[in-house]
C-alpha cells in the first residue's frame, strides 16, 4: 500500500468512495453526491489530496485544507474515506498519518476535525491513538441519514 498524491487517473474512483461515504450519511455532513465535474472541482480546490493507492487500485482518500482563514489560517481541516470492502485493513491510519506530515509540510501547525460523529468508534478510537484530543461534544450537531440527531465531537492535534 502507498499514500500518494493524487492524479486526474484517480479522480472516477475517488469520487466513487467519496460518493458512497456521502450516501451512507452518517459521517460526512455533505449531502449531495460529486460527478466527473463536480468532483474534479472539488478535489483541485482542496490543499492537497492524497489516495490510498493497492497495487494501482485506489482504495482510500483524504482530503486536506485550511478550516479557517486569516489569524486562524494555521489551522487545517481534513476528510477521510476508505472503499467499504476494504475496510478494517488500517488503511484509515495510514491515510490519518500521512495527512499530519503533508500538512505539517504545508506549513500548518494544528489539525481540527469540527464534526466527529460521537457514534463513529472506529475513527475516534483511531485519532486518540494517534494522539489527538477531544475538545468537547457539540450535542445533536450532526443530521444523520434517518434524520435523527447525534453528538458530534470536535478533535484536534498539533502538528
Amino acid at each position: 500500500m502507498v499514500i500518494r498524491a493524487y492524479t486526474e487517473k484517480d479522480l472516477p474512483a475517488m469520487i466513487g468512495i467519496w460518493n458512497e461515504v456521502v450516501e451512507n450519511g452518517i459521517a460526512f455532513p455533505q449531502e449531495d453526491c460529486l460527478d466527473e465535474t463536480t468532483g474534479k472541482a472539488f478535489f483541485a480546490a482542496q490543499s492537497y489530496c492524497g489516495v490510498a493507492d493497492d497495487g494501482g487500485t485506489v482504495v482510500g482518500l483524504y482530503i486536506l485544507h485550511p478550516n479557517n482563514s486569516g489569524r486562524c489560517g494555521h489551522i487545517c481541516n481534513a476528510s477521510y474515506a476508505v472503499k467499504s470492502d476494504c475496510r478494517g485493513r488500517h488503511i484509515g491510519e495510514q491515510l490519518v498519518t500521512d495527512c499530519l506530515l503533508q500538512g505539517k509540510r504545508l506549513g500548518f501547525r494544528i489539525i481540527q476535525f469540527n464534526a466527529v460523529v460521537e457514534s463513529n468508534i472506529h475513527a475516534r478510537h483511531l485519532y486518540e491513538r494517534l494522539g489527538f484530543r477531544q475538545l468537547g461534544t457539540i450535542p445533536g450537531g450532526f443530521r444523520m441519514q434517518d434524520g435523527h440527531y447525534e453528538n458530534i465531537c470536535p478533535y484536534y492535534r498539533t502538528l
